[in-house]
């Protein structure tokens, strides 16, 4: 039996015959599985891979492929009136971003688990700020706080100037965390997060909550960056698939993320060996080196990795 899986060095190289859409809409879909079958075909004759959630509240994608069979499947995506009009966010893929199609039907589109509190984003939301005028709050010096709707480990290797990051280790934390932030209440506030889905329900979230001028980043940081790769985001941006970490200053920012060991600069991401931890840190290359790549978060799961067989570890 395989407990755990030896990290071996990446080739996260960008291949600028690939493309990755990253989207989603906030829309009613009462034939469920219908959509799924139909975008389960599609992908499957474009051979397009990646992670493709669909709910009665809408559709929110990222997948990959060649450049021509992205831009087919963007013409046939639209080409339903409810999804006409979409905001697409494209970058380069690695030609292996994803390691299969995953399509799947969910009662939410980001998880809040709000039960009868739960509301619908095209009801009740922030305003929306466009990256141009986020932009230019920040070189107005305006009177505004970023809230990261993000996880915890994705805030840490790149966030925008004046951002507070709630103790979030999951987005169906909110809840629970708003009294983190309540002081905030009368202040201006911008809800960020990758692509835009997290940071439109959060807004809504939070204005239903009582706080009084509550704002989106309108297609998310990725948005920002593509617009202003040198502008107020700090280090590189988080991604849940086989690029980890991406950019648009071809890798000329500042590495924010530091290594859990050694505290050296690094963007690498593993989750520990220890299968009763599994935790997501950064770890250096130098630092996984020393463990024959088997990565270990303490010396307390590196005992635990040293007495498990031999057959446990799959090169």
């Amino acid at each position: 039996m395989v407990l755990y899986m030896k990290v071996k060095p990446e080739n996260r190289q960008i291949n600028k015959r690939y493309r990755i859409l990253l989207f989603y809409k906030y829309v009613t879909i009462e034939n469920t599985q219908q959509v799924a079958d139909w975008q389960r075909g599609l992908c499957t004759r474009l051979k397009l891979t990646g992670r493709i959630i669909i709910a009665k509240e809408g559709i929110n994608a990222t997948i990959e492929g060649s450049r021509k069979s992205v831009e087919e499947y963007w013409t046939q995506f639209t080409a339903d009136p409810r999804f006409a009009d979409t905001h697409l966010k494209m970058s380069f893929g690695t030609g292996n971003a994803f390691p299969r199609l995953s399509i799947k039907i969910r009662p939410e589109l980001v998880s809040l688990k709000l039960g009868e509190e739960d509301f619908d984003p095209n009801e009740l939301t922030g305003k929306r700020v466009t990256p141009d005028g986020l932009h230019e709050w920040f070189e107005k010096q305006n009177d505004f706080v970023i809230i990261d709707m993000r996880n915890d480990y994705e805030h840490t290797i790149g966030h925008f100037d004046k951002s507070v990051m709630p103790s979030m280790k999951a987005f169906r934390e909110l809840p629970h965390l708003v009294k983190e932030f309540e002081n905030l209440k009368d202040k201006k506030i911008v809800t960020v997060c990758t692509g835009g889905v997290r940071c439109e329900k959060a807004s809504g979230y939070l204005v239903k909550k009582g706080f009084k001028d509550v704002y989106q980043l309108d297609g998310g940081i990725v948005s920002y960056m593509e617009k202003y790769p040198k502008g107020h985001w700090k280090g590189s941006l988080y991604t849940f698939d086989g690029r980890v970490a991406m950019d648009f200053d071809n890798g000329k920012h500042e590495i924010m993320g530091r290594c859990k060991h050694c505290a050296e600069p690094t963007e690498m991401y593993v989750d520990c060996a220890d299968p009763t931890c599994h935790i997501h840190y950064l770890s250096c290359e130098s630092c996984l080196k020393k463990t024959d790549y088997v990565p270990c978060c303490s010396p307390e799961c590196e005992k635990v990795i040293l007495q498990m067989t031999p057959q446990s570890i799959s090169s």
